[in-house]
């Protein structure tokens, strides 16, 4: 049973997000993502432009000059959202946690899919997948998903990516648009995240809080692992320490784009502090470009 104070949070962002997804984004999705072929709706007159191997020939013939077949983008897609609940995920310093991003990207992507009449899924995943939401369609689904993405507690802390997408190469077998929502912070995916690029359409959304970067210099400091609860006790004064924390973070992310550019995955960067939708909007004219 949720509480009042959360079911009014949640249908504000159900709001928000639907509204968002209606007006902001009109038209920008649905030209950013193929669908899986064409199929043929009628025939007409030959108009000066048409292209010529078009014409159906048989027609032409029957009633004396050119008639061309008429073919639309068959629409239906399947759109999976990846979504990581570790315990990462309730970090924040700014206007609102990873988690509260999490949910608002992913409410968002999911009202798109269903206005284009798209499916829309989601695996949950922390060291485990934790909950696996089968592609529907619907505003009804959407509500169902988006109040799993507020309230689900997952039943461990960590984050297990490569976990994650050996489930999606299982379960989801037939070519998906695929949204990977996760602060990134884990290594050794590598070769599922190949296999996914290869059999989906990949897109890696990372998540970031300003102070992750880099280390504030706020003196003796206890600061608590959120994946493993443990407590070490830091001078963040010390230039030596705060350099470490910066190449560590660097490495890491160095790590990712080589990954993503020898894959040729999309990476969209949002952070906590930052617009939800000015990253989105980019993501879609790079992918309508390249079409």
């Amino acid at each position: 049973m949720l509480s009042n104070d959360l079911l009014k949070k949640i249908q504000g962002f159900h709001f928000k997000t639907r509204h968002l997804a209606n007006d902001l984004f009109a038209g920008q999705y649905e030209s950013a993502f193929k669908g899986q072929g064409l199929e043929f709706t009628e025939v007409r007159e030959y108009q000066p432009g048409d292209d010529v191997r078009t014409i159906d020939w048989n027609v032409s013939a029957r009633f004396g000059h050119p008639y061309i077949k008429v073919f639309h983008e068959e629409r239906e897609l399947t759109v999976m959202l990846i979504l990581d609940l570790s315990g990462s995920q309730s970090f924040g310093t700014k206007k609102k946690f990873k988690r509260d991003l999490l949910a608002e990207v992913a409410g968002m992507l999911a009202f798109l899919a269903i206005r284009t009449n798209d499916k829309v899924g989601a695996i949950l995943f922390s060291s485990k997948v934790e909950k696996y939401i089968p592609p529907k369609k619907g505003t009804a689904h959407v509500w169902t998903l988006i109040k799993e993405i507020f309230t689900y507690e997952p039943s461990d802390l960590g984050t297990d990516i490569k976990g994650a997408l050996d489930y999606l190469n299982r379960v989801v077998k037939r070519h998906a648009i695929v949204f990977l929502i996760s602060d990134c912070m884990d290594t050794g995916f590598e070769l599922p995240f190949s296999i996914a690029s290869q059999k989906h359409d990949l897109s890696v959304i990372r998540l970031s809080d300003p102070s992750e970067k880099n280390l504030p210099d706020v003196g003796l400091a206890y600061l608590t692992d959120p994946e493993t609860n443990q407590v070490v006790l830091l001078n963040t004064h010390s230039s030596a320490l705060r350099k470490k924390w910066r190449l560590h973070r660097q490495s890491h992310q160095s790590r990712l784009s080589n990954l993503l550019r020898k894959t040729g995955v999309d990476l969209v960067d949002i952070q906590t502090d930052g617009s939800v939708s000015e990253p989105l909007v980019r993501l879609f004219d790079k992918r309508k470009k390249r079409r």
